[in-house]
């Protein structure tokens, strides 16, 4: 089944982000099933299920760490062109590193626990072609800055840190570079629910100041509820409801999804 979100009410501009026609099998296991999504800039885009829907699968494919059986890809951007897929590792490592960030649920994926936090920034930078230790050092502090991670902790590392600060780590490496698009998976998985609330306050704020165009995936309605102008609901590796997030928590229409938001409330 193949659903397409309608773009928001007030934007009218070309999609940034288009996946078209993705299937992933692992043996026997359908993971993904002719799975589309369109994301506009400057749009937050949630993804709800429950556990094994194929909501992450979906996100790694978009940070291109998988490569799906069928399907396509695109980024609208001036210097990329052509099936995101059909890249060779080396243009997806540069690709991911300049113009795509993550945020992933588990901090030890995205960050170097032992190094500094500056350090993870920076490493961010350095594939990237940055070589001034000045510069690096000046806009991994910018990029913390931005997280509202407090910069008296800047050389300090990831494992001395609580786990709503690995997160600000994580998010500030993600930014460093201004990414057209900013990926999240579970990011307010495992915290206390004040941190939590801190955490969706500063996407907020970065989403609202810069315009970031992000795709965020969770399991917590209220999450996505904050933070989400679309909603794309998916159950066993399909997408069975989509639409502007209101309409989606308002009147739900796909069984499923009744059934998510009901639960919620």
């Amino acid at each position: 089944m193949t659903l397409t979100l309608d773009p928001p009410r007030i934007v009218k501009t070309a999609p940034l982000v288009q996946v078209r026609g993705v299937s992933k099998s692992y043996g026997r296991v359908v993971a993904l099933r002719d799975v589309a999504a369109t994301v506009y800039p400057g749009e937050v885009l949630g993804i709800v299920g429950e556990s094994g829907s194929g909501k992450s699968t979906l996100l790694r494919m978009m940070n291109l760490e998988e490569t799906p059986d069928t399907g396509s890809y695109t980024l609208d951007l001036p210097d990329v062109d052509g099936n995101l897929f059909a890249l060779d590792r080396f243009a997806r490592r540069m690709l991911c590193a300049t113009r795509i960030g993550i945020v992933y649920q588990n901090p030890h994926l995205g960050l170097l626990m032992k190094h500094s936090s500056s350090g993870n920034v920076a490493e961010r930078l350095l594939v990237a072609g940055e070589r001034r230790f000045a510069v690096l050092r000046e806009k991994a502090k910018d990029a913390l800055a931005a997280s509202e991670f407090p910069l008296e902790r800047l050389d300090a590392p990831p494992i001395e840190l609580s786990g709503g600060m690995q997160q600000r780590v994580q998010l500030a490496k993600a930014i460093a570079l201004e990414p057209a698009l900013l990926l999240l998976d579970e990011p307010t998985t495992g915290l206390d629910v004040s941190v939590q609330a801190l955490v969706l306050d500063t996407l907020k704020r970065l989403q609202r100041d810069r315009r970031i165009t992000m795709v965020i995936v969770s399991h917590d309605l209220g999450v996505i509820r904050t933070l989400a102008d679309r909603v794309m609901v998916m159950r066993r590796g399909e997408v069975v409801e989509a639409g502007l997030a209101d309409q989606i928590f308002q009147d739900p229409q796909h069984a499923y999804t009744q059934q998510l938001v009901h639960a919620k409330l």
